[in-house]
């Protein structure tokens, strides 16, 4: 890759950026941003009161010609991220209620065209 960053991976930063400021204005904290561990990377980590541990996948697009941002969430990388946020719990000595959210952001020219916020998305065990 050259030295400039490619136009999805500034996407991606893009919708993050907005998905965490989304979730910060309803109330979240953000914890942790772009953790990994092994092959896999949760893109928020955000406690939802102080009682509930949320791992959120961002997806970001600029059109839907494809079928909307969330339906990359694929049951592959359902189970990358659940290992992954097992990974994170593990370092921070947690082992009580989890959810995994998925923040859809759809962008036009570069602007915030609609978000949406999947709470449990998918459960896994």
């Amino acid at each position: 890759m050259s030295k400039t960053k490619a136009k999805h991976l500034l996407t991606g930063e893009q919708g993050e950026q907005i998905a965490a400021d989304y979730l910060i204005d309803k109330g979240y904290r953000i914890v942790a941003r772009n953790f990994r561990h092994s092959r896999g990377e949760i893109d928020l980590i955000a406690w939802w009161g102080d009682k509930l541990l949320v791992f959120v996948e961002v997806k970001t697009r600029h059109h839907e010609l494809f079928g909307g941002p969330e339906e990359a969430v694929t049951v592959k990388k359902q189970r990358l991220l659940a290992r992954t946020a097992g990974a994170y719990m593990e370092a921070i000595g947690y082992d009580w209620a989890i959810r995994f959210d998925v923040v859809a952001v759809l962008l036009e020219h570069d602007k915030v065209k609609e978000i949406r916020h999947h709470e449990d998305a998918f459960i896994w065990m």
